[in-house]
Formats: structure tokens, C-alpha cells, sequence
């Protein structure tokens, strides 16, 4: 007797279901008739067209606005996950909890022109409109699952073959769902494995990024574990209360979603909080080992911001003394914005330059007059050059000064120059990967001499200053080049820092209040909390310049009485960007591979043009946005 195949089989238990109202026995997995049973109840006929659900351009805007941070934290991983499945005509998709597609990459070759739109920003795949798919099914099952060729209830839908697995928010929150989706014909066993790792790798970005207040437990049942994608992170208030928890920290401190606020650390670890974190404060890094109250072993690592320690852990001993320095005035939490404070402090009273890299915008020139501040020279001059802005024509005598009658239209006093100016104090050289090459040369003469030459005179002239130089350029890259001195570059670079860029701050909290307070001594001013998310998430391209410039616009817009800043009073290019991120609607496109290649000059035109016409004509706002003088910009134009 011959037996009848998965899709005939499939087939007839659709039909049976249609006039039963039941499926047979033995056919399909529970889930899997739960989900054809809703399908049907939702007035779906398998043979029909799905129905038509898709998004106008104002609901998706607001969708995007909505899903704003999970956008954010699943495009990285989305094309980390693109690049395993590019060879297999497959697509990734990211949805919102109602099944409204947001995010598509990939090859969709495999699809039917008239099947292409399903596929974009602003459709849906919910079970009430396409039936048993594998997003609106795992939205229903709140689970992973991989839906096959004919267990899909429409049979338009029969081609492919989709594996999604939900994404939850730190309290168990359904925020979307992660698909891949291909043709049936080259499914692959290993692909809903793909896509439950991949949700669980943004489900641990977007936990770590919205817990940034809060004490975090990164534990696993090995200490090799900590770090992986497969730990679990328990996030904790400063009184120990468990208050989030992705799904491998819920596992392994043996809670479910419903203790999540209503549980006590020691109620299910055999440690007091402040024991963590006072071991936490001895040593930072160090893995703990913990014991659950059934005796199972567990290891931790601490990871907290300055501003999330509760008041009675500020007692606890610190490495290092509490410094009290006009550094220590602009520290607002960053862990890496500290450790370069710490390196620069150290070398402050010492002959060494020092070198601060950083985008445009981060306050690299703030954090050198912070330095000289809080060094021996603190009440001498401090000299400010940016090199980039000077016209080539004048930088030599400005950085050199000159004699009496040195040239046409000089002063009849003469000058002293900038370099001199800075006499006893700190000469800081801003965006000094600008500076010309001939300049480069005399600079490196006088920072090897220790003299300077005025225009003019035959006579050398002794100075002392300490030198803080900036870039936001590669200067490694460039002596390598050659487009900056080689033995300049080693002479400035005593000590290099980084700072990081407000988008990779991890205190941005606290950076606000400091920020208001600064803008609006007068009054207490605070954000809307919604708003703050929207804007902690947001890039920043100006960095810390550009958002100083939005905060005191908008504490400006505020009324007589009014004291917490909102949508309302914030510039309509920045509330476009914070409501619609980054995310067009994803439409297919050809691979890079076959886009027409260009040069690196045609590359750098068109990236100029593209700022050019977004800052509408703006030079200074274009060359901000590309990290780049205005100076450089009007020499590229030229070119």
C-alpha cells in the first residue's frame, strides 16, 4: 500500500478541517492545528487571497517611532545574520508585536512580483490576515517556530519556508518578532536555531541598553559563559529588587515573567546586595560565584554605572581617591570618558603632550581646558588654535607672530603670534590633522627647539608651554600616507585619549541633568521621560556640541511655568528624526557587488553633495555632520 506524502497529507487534513471543523489525528503538531484553527476562525479560506492589511505612510511612521530602540539594537544583528543565509535566496524581517513588517534585508528573487509588496515596511503578517505564517504564529504562541511549505494555511503561502522567534523586553513584554523566510525548496534544519540566537542576542542589546540605570547580574552556570549570547542578565533595583530579566537569567534563578517586581534578590541567592557590590568595587571585573538557596552554583559579574550605586554603597572603598578637579567637574558617570581623564591627569605636571582623538562635537576642547585647569599651569594663559581655521595665507604669522614692518598691512607694533601667547601655560592645537604641511615643519622645529622665529626676525625667542592637541581624523593613517609628518606625529603623540561619542556613553542621564542645569541655572528644568528614551537612542551626528545646541533651543521654547521639556518643544528636524529613526522602507535592491564602482575622490564628492543638500546649503553645518573643517570642505570643493 502505497503511502501518501507530507504535502498530499497536509493537503486533505486542510480540506477535513474546512468541512469538520476538526483536524485529523496524528497530521499536525498541537501548535501547529491551534494555529490553523484561529486561521479559520479569523474567516480565512485557504484557496483565497490573504487579506489585505496594509500600513498608510502615517501609520507606519508611528509604528517606527514606536519600535524606535528595537529597530536600533536589531539592524546590527539583522545583517550579522543576512550574511549566514546570503547564499541561500532567503530574506530576514523584523515585525512589531501586531505583525507589521518594519525592517526586511535580503534576496527576494524567490517571490512573485506581485508578492513583493508583502515583503515591505507596513505589511502584515498577523494570522488574521495571511493565516498560519511563521510571525503571526510565533506572536500567538508567544514561542519560536518554523513554519514549512504546505503547513501554511493559505496555500498561496505554500513556497516558503520561515523559522521566527519573538523578541521580549526586559519585563517579558512582547516588542516583535525576528524572521527568516526563504524558499521551501532550500530550507535548512539549522535556520530557527539561527533565529532564536539572533533574538536573544537583541533581546540581551536591548536589555543592556534600557537597564543602563539599574544593577546588572551577567550570570551563566560557567564563568566562560558570562559574555556569551547564551547568558542570562538580571537587572536590579538599588533596594535588590529583581526588576528584569531576559529569559536565560529567568531560567536560571528559577523565576517566570510574573516575579519580575515582586521578587527580592536574596529571596533566590544566598548573597545580600551590598556583598556584591562591595566585592564589585574591590575588584570590577572579577567573575563571583554565587550559590541559588536549592545549592546550585551560579557565577556573576556586577555591572553597574557610578549613578545607578545606591547611596549606602558610596562608603565603599574606591580605587583611587575622590578627585576634586575641574576633570572631575565635567565627570558625569562614562566609564571610558573617566579612564581618560584618569590617563590625562596623571601626565598633566609632566613635560609630555598629549593627544585627544575623538568626532567632531564630543568636547575635546572642553576636556583640554578642563586639563589645564587641573594642572600646575592652571593660571596661565590657555591658548586655543583651531588649524583648520586659519587661511593658509595667515598661519604663519598668526601661530609665529611677527616684527614691526614684516610685510604689507602688518601692525606697526609687530605680534607676538598665538604660540607666544601661551607663554607659561597650555597651547592647545584643535583639529591639528588640518594643518598644513610647510606649517607641520615649523611647528615640529619649535616644539624640538623650544624657540620661535617671528616673521621677520633674524632672532629666535625661547617659549614654554605645555602642548593638548585634538583631532577627530586618523592621524596614524594619515603619517602613513604621508598627508601628516611622521616625526610630528610622534612628537605630539605623548599620550593619546579617546573620547567616546555621546551615542556610546552609557551616562547620558546623568550628562542631561548636568547639561540643563548648566543652560538653565535659573530654574530646575527635566525631560519627559518618553523623550529621554527617544533621545538617549538617538545618534547624535554633532555629538555633544549638537545636543547642548537642541537642549538650550529648547529650554528657550519653554513657557512661564513650564519645567519639563517635551515634543513640543523641541526643533521639527530633530522630532522627524526621533519619531521616524533611520528606518526607510525596506524595499529590494541590488547586491553591492553589482553597483557600478567608484573612486575614492568620486566617493568623497558625493558624500560632500549628500551633506551639502541635507544641510541646504549650510557649509559649516555640512562640514560638521562629515567630521571635517569648514576649511577642509571649501579645500575639497576646489578639487
Amino acid at each position: 500500500m502505497r503511502q501518501t506524502s507530507p504535502m498530499l497529507a497536509l493537503r486533505q487534513a486542510r480540506q477535513q478541517l474546512l468541512e469538520t471543523g476538526q483536524c485529523p489525528d496524528g497530521v499536525l503538531d498541537e501548535r501547529l492545528a491551534r494555529s490553523w484553527h484561529r486561521s479559520l476562525a479569523a474567516g480565512l479560506a485557504p484557496a483565497g487571497r490573504a487579506a489585505t492589511d496594509h500600513a498608510g505612510s502615517a501609520n507606519l511612521r508611528q509604528a517606527l517611532a514606536n519600535s524606535h530602540a528595537l529597530l536600533a539594537h536589531s539592524r546590527p544583528v539583522m545583517e550579522y545574520v543576512f550574511d549566514q543565509v546570503r547564499h541561500s535566496q532567503s530574506v530576514v524581517v523584523l515585525a512589531d508585536p501586531h505583525g507589521m513588517l518594519m525592517h526586511t534585508l535580503g534576496d527576494v528573487s524567490f517571490v512573485g512580483k506581485a508578492e513583493r509588496v508583502a515583503l515591505t515596511s507596513g505589511a502584515s503578517w498577523h494570522e488574521s490576515h495571511r493565516g498560519t505564517n511563521a510571525i503571526g504564529t510565533a506572536l500567538a504562541e508567544r514561542n519560536a517556530v518554523e513554519i514549512h511549505g504546505g503547513e501554511h494555511f493559505l496555500e498561496r503561502n505554500g513556497f516558503l519556508t520561515c523559522a521566527a522567534s519573538p523578541i521580549l523586553s526586559a519585563t517579558g513584554e512582547l516588542m516583535g518578532v525576528l524572521d527568516i523566510s526563504g524558499d521551501h525548496r532550500h530550507g535548512h534544519g539549522h535556520t530557527l536555531g539561527l533565529a532564536s540566537t539572533a533574538a536573544r542576542m537583541i533581546e540581551n542589546r536591548l536589555m543592556v541598553a534600557t537597564c543602563k540605570r539599574n544593577i546588572r547580574l551577567h550570570l551563566h552556570s560557567q564563568p566562560e559563559g558570562i559574555g556569551s549570547v547564551a547568558e542570562g542578565i538580571v537587572a536590579l533595583s538599588d533596594d535588590g529588587w529583581v526588576v528584569g530579566a531576559n529569559r536565560v537569567g529567568l531560567a536560571l534563578l528559577r523565576l517566570n515573567a510574573g516575579d519580575i517586581g515582586a521578587t527580592l534578590l536574596e529571596r533566590v541567592l544566598d548573597v545580600r546586595l551590598d556583598d556584591l557590590l562591595s566585592r564589585h568595587k574591590r575588584r570590577p571585573q572579577q567573575v563571583q560565584q554565587l550559590r541559588l538557596h536549592s545549592g546550585a552554583v551560579l557565577f556573576a559579574q556586577v555591572q553597574v554605572d557610578a549613578a545607578a550605586l545606591p547611596v549606602t554603597s558610596l562608603s565603599l572603598p574606591v580605587a583611587n581617591a575622590i578627585v576634586n578637579d575641574a576633570l572631575a567637574a565635567l565627570d558625569t558617570g562614562d566609564l571610558r570618558w573617566r579612564s581618560a581623564a584618569d590617563k590625562a591627569r596623571r601626565v598633566v605636571a609632566k613635560p609630555i603632550p598629549v593627544l585627544i582623538q575623538g568626532e567632531s562635537g564630543v568636547g575635546k576642547e572642553l576636556f583640554a581646558r578642563a586639563l589645564h585647569a587641573s594642572g600646575p599651569r592652571h593660571g596661565a594663559p590657555f591658548v586655543a588654535i583651531n588649524c583648520g581655521a586659519i587661511p593658509e595665507s595667515l598661519i604663519e604669522s598668526e601661530l609665529f607672530g611677527y616684527v614691526a614692518g614684516a610685510f604689507t598691512g602688518a601692525r606697526k607694533e609687530g605680534s607676538l603670534g598665538r604660540l607666544r601667547e601661551a607663554e607659561g601655560g597650555t597651547l592647545f592645537l584643535d583639529e591639528i590633522g588640518d594643518m598644513p604641511l610647510p606649517m607641520q615643519t615649523r611647528l615640529l622645529r619649535v616644539l624640538q627647539e623650544r624657540t620661535v622665529t617671528p616673521v621677520g626676525a633674524g632672532k629666535a625667542v625661547a617659549v614654554d608651554f605645555a602642548l593638548v592637541c585634538a583631532t577627530h581624523s586618523k592621524l596614524a593613517e594619515a603619517a602613513e600616507r604621508g598627508t601628516f609628518r611622521q616625526d610630528l606625529y610622534y612628537r605630539i603623540n605623548g599620550l593619546t585619549v579617546q573620547l567616546p561619542a555621546l551615542r556610546e556613553r552609557s551616562d547620558f542621564g546623568a550628562l542631561t541633568e548636568r547639561l540643563l542645569a548648566d543652560l538653565s541655572p535659573e530654574r530646575e528644568v527635566q525631560l519627559a521621560p518618553e523623550l529621554l528614551a527617544r533621545l538617549s537612542a538617538y545618534a547624535w551626528p554633532g555629538n555633544l556640541r549638537q545636543y547642548a545646541s537642541v537642549l538650550r533651543t529648547a529650554c528657550a521654547m519653554l513657557l512661564e511655568g513650564e519645567d519639563t521639556l517635551d515634543w513640543v518643544h523641541m526643533p521639527d528636524d530633530l522630532v522627524d528624526a526621533l519619531r521616524v529613526g533611520d528606518v526607510a522602507e525596506a524595499v529590494p535592491v541590488e547586491p553591492a557587488a553589482a553597483q557600478a564602482p567608484q573612486s575614492l575622490q568620486a566617493l568623497g564628492h558625493a558624500a560632500i553633495q549628500q551633506a551639502l543638500e541635507a544641510a541646504r546649503g549650510n557649509v559649516s553645518l555640512a562640514a560638521r555632520q562629515l567630521g571635517i573643517s569648514r576649511q577642509t570642505l571649501y579645500r575639497k570643493l576646489r578639487t
